[in-house]
């Protein structure tokens, strides 16, 4: 594979993983639409989400994200937290400027 092929993939990949990070975001928020019935949509959705992101952000920052993110969706009132978004930024913003 050719360098350019490289980052075009690291392209492709880097926005596949907004939209998506954005989408699952989205999703949590849904139980906010649902009065009293969008909590236990968390009990069904935490630990989804938490395989999704571990699966998505490979290594520790999977790791520790799908943790975070299955007890944030448990814990009632904390669904405005964007944790798929904030791993997406941690990812290629912060973690990519430490290197």
């Amino acid at each position: 594979m050719t360098k350019e092929g490289t980052i075009e993939n690291t392209k492709n990949t880097k926005k596949r993983d907004l939209f998506l990070s954005l989408l699952f975001d989205s999703v949590g928020f849904l139980s906010y639409a649902v009065p009293f019935l969008g909590e236990l949509s968390d009990l069904i959705w935490a630990p989804i989400a938490g395989i999704i992101l571990l699966r998505m952000y490979k290594g520790t920052v999977g790791t520790v994200g799908g943790v975070i993110v299955f007890v944030e969706e448990l814990i009632p009132g904390l669904d405005f937290i964007p944790t798929f978004t904030l791993t997406w930024i941690y990812t290629y913003w912060i973690k990519k400027s430490e290197s």
